[in-house]
């Protein structure tokens, strides 16, 4: 019998502003149908039927894009089935420009527990430079606001290796992300993505990008500036104070199954991944149609060990060789046992009595250790 996931991320796709380096399923709000696109989103969630969860994460574009009462709308709708006394984490992702004081009261009176802040840079200039549209201002009166209104499991987002960075503005940024007291940072280097701005400016030569020695430099001062301050670096990009974890993310590293709900969004049900229309229109006549799907991947179980492995090692803790083996019915050493073998030798894995996990070194080298895993 299929035992249903008990998580579910729900996509948002407006947003105020459309960032240069950002490739997400996206548009810009003014004139869009956001009205008819909530109801879509809360007919597709109905189809399924939930009644228990344990984690919940609206992301985007911006879901703080739209009004209070939009918002309200959302949150409600999607709580109206569900049993609370299961629901462990509430996500919701928020602009520091969007966050305004009747969305965070909208916020306070709903499920939602935890907050995921976009503040990518502290510094003006290069706010500007990556197309956002907050200021460094704007940061820390919002998280006053959201502890003043009692919530205190805050996350923000960081970008390092942006253009014209220098290693002193990330040592800036560590600084002033540790001072906002909160328990989570999720840091990620800038990635060229196609059909993003950035992609088109450094194809004409022109995006100042740090070398990589200096972005492996930056990554290792924030690492060690982080756990001197007790954050653990319990995922490649994510840190936590004690308790604080991503549970919804934790989710996707253990392999487990969820629900995708809204335009553009993912999701794995019974061994599918699968991923909805992403431009609006499409969606809501999609889901009008009675199915919001436009890809459907059935996934062998070659595919699914692969990706155990390749999701559990972002974690530091690794994955258990038992429940692998338990999961697949497979012998894992003497399938995997000779690229294990490699991988410890060049100091990239570790085992430690069930586990396998990367090391410091491998964590720099994340998805270049994952693809040895990978049989062509």
């Amino acid at each position: 019998m299929f035992k249903k996931p008990t998580s579910v991320y729900v996509h948002i796709p407006f947003c105020t502003q459309i960032c240069f380096y950002c490739d997400f399923s996206k548009v810009f709000i003014k004139n869009q149908p956001v009205d008819a696109y909530l109801d879509a989103l809360l007919k597709e969630f109905a189809s399924y039927d939930i009644k228990h969860l344990k984690t919940l994460y609206i992301g985007g574009g911006t879901p703080t894009a739209i009004s209070a009462q939009q918002l309200d709308y959302l949150l409600k709708g999607l709580t109206k089935h569900l049993d609370l006394s299961h629901l462990e984490e509430f996500t919701i992702e928020a602009n520091p420009g969007d966050l305004t004081d009747d969305k965070i009261a909208v916020l306070k009176k709903s499920a939602v527990n935890r907050i995921s802040l976009g503040v990518q840079t502290f510094n003006n200039k290069h706010l500007k430079r990556i197309g956002r549209s907050h200021n460094e201002e704007q940061i820390y009166t919002t998280i006053s606001s959201l502890k003043e209104a009692g919530f205190h499991n805050i996350s923000i987002d960081l970008i390092y290796a942006l253009p014209g960075q220098t290693m002193d503005d990330v040592k800036e940024n560590v600084q002033k992300a540790l001072a906002l007291d909160i328990p989570h940072l999720s840091l990620y280097s800038l990635i060229l993505e196609n059909h993003t701005i950035f992609m088109n400016k450094m194809r004409r030569g022109r995006l100042n990008l740090p070398s990589e020695d200096s972005e492996a430099e930056m990554f290792e001062y924030i690492i060690s500036e982080l756990e001197k301050n007790g954050f653990e670096h319990y995922e490649i990009s994510n840190f936590t104070k004690p308790g604080f974890e991503s549970r919804h993310n934790l989710m996707y590293w253990n392999n487990a199954e969820y629900f995708g709900c809204g335009a553009g969004a993912s999701g794995y049900l019974e061994g599918v991944r699968y991923k909805n229309h992403g431009p609006i229109r499409h969606y809501l006549n999609a889901v009008e149609a009675g199915d919001a799907r436009v890809t459907e991947e059935h996934l062998s179980q070659v595919e699914q060990m692969e990706e155990e492995i390749f999701l559990g090692l972002r974690k530091k803790s690794g994955f258990s060789i038992q429940s692998f083996e338990e999961k697949f019915g497979h012998n894992f050493s003497q399938r995997y046992g000779v690229v294990v073998e490699e991988l410890c030798q060049n100091g990239l894995l570790q085992i430690e009595g069930d586990r396998v996990r990367m090391t410091k070194k491998g964590l720099f080298l994340g998805d270049t250790v994952a693809e040895k895993f990978i049989v062509e």
